[in-house]
């Protein structure tokens, strides 16, 4: 355990992640937590009388915008950087949609990445369905692969974060449906107009079962898009060095401020 951890071991840079990972050594790294671009900001969807968490907007953002043939080009690439940063043995999550689940999976497959569980997140306050003309969206996903032999993987401290019990109260060990809200009250960060600062923010409980189970205090964790700062917060409170990358200049002062937060 690295007992002379502090707020400089917890470094968020203002870099595209492309860059940021070429200039890592290799196999420097014990663990990557991805939440990439899903590929859905082609169509303006807005309701902005929800009562689940506020008014809701359909992501629509630049950063999310690319054609077919581009999201998979980018796909491979950012893997392909990840897995050789990634030491032998490490792992790396990957949050996804339906949308864009099938890339994801396709890549790793085309990087020798091995898939070890593809885990459903749950998530009862989910976002309204504004077409109707399908069932409402009520689930993503997290992909979690690992670099060759030799992963960690902490059973016990995981089962200890499991809710569930057995009937003579007894831990469970975690399956791979979660359920948790979309972010919402004191946990999301919000602009000074009042609206989610950061449109995709993941939940902290959802981010720290993923770095309990696969790596140990001390480790080096990468986020290659950084965003909202919510996997930068969880190493900070579990004693885990971490890099990660942004290219938002807002999105990075305010995940600076959430970090430093922590170190009060």
């Amino acid at each position: 355990m690295n007992t002379g951890f502090s707020i400089k071991d917890v470094s968020i840079r203002k870099a595209n992640c492309l860059v940021g990972l070429s200039k890592m050594d290799s196999e420097s790294v014990d663990l990557v937590f991805a939440d990439p671009p899903y590929n859905l900001s082609h169509k303006r969807l807005e309701n902005r009388k929800s009562n689940t968490g506020g008014a809701f907007f359909k992501v629509q953002e630049k950063w999310d915008k690319f054609t077919i043939e581009d999201y998979l080009d980018f796909t491979v690439t950012w893997i392909s950087q990840v897995k050789r940063v990634l030491r032998p043995g490490g792992a790396m999550y990957i949050c996804a949609s339906q949308h864009n689940l099938g890339v994801v999976l396709s890549s790793l497959e085309t990087m020798a990445l091995d898939v070890k569980n593809i885990i459903v997140w749950e998530k009862p306050n989910a976002m309204p369905n504004l077409t109707r003309r399908t069932l409402t969206h009520s689930v993503e996903f997290v992909v979690w692969a690992v670099n060759g032999k030799g992963w960690t993987f902490n059973f016990e401290n995981l089962r200890e974060l499991n809710p569930d019990r057995q009937k003579d109260g007894q831990l469970k060990m975690m399956r791979d449906v979660w359920r948790f809200p979309v972010v919402q009250g004191v946990e999301r960060l919000r602009g000074s107009n009042g609206r989610a600062l950061h449109p995709t923010q993941k939940p902290e409980a959802l981010v720290q079962r993923c770095v309990v189970a696969s790596s140990n205090p001390g480790d080096l964790i990468v986020d290659p898009f950084s965003g909202s700062g919510t996997t930068a917060v969880v190493c900070a409170d579990l004693k885990r060095r971490f890099i990660g990358f942004e290219v938002d200049e807002n999105y990075v002062a305010a995940s600076r401020k959430r970090v430093a937060t922590r170190f009060k």
